[in-house]
């Protein structure tokens, strides 16, 4: 979990500002991803997209609870 502060100065970022430590993150992160043997790959890549899939089945319910209680 990120510190409130930040939360707060991600906030206040423009969207491009975002986007820009967003691709840095990538740049700096993707060959460790890719390398290793297939095995690996494969079972780093599958966890993301479990990781993925939870947060976005996360998202869907919260959205359901919300639009329950005020709809």
């Amino acid at each position: 979990m990120l510190h409130p502060e930040t939360l707060e100065a991600y906030r206040r970022m423009t969207p491009s500002e975002r986007l820009a430590i967003a691709l840095e993150m990538i740049r700096a992160n993707a060959q460790r991803l890719f390398s290793g043997s297939p095995e690996i790959v494969e079972r780093r890549v599958a966890i993301l997209n479990q990781q993925n899939h939870d947060r976005n089945q996360q998202m869907l319910t919260a959205i359901s609870r919300s639009r329950r209680s005020h709809g």
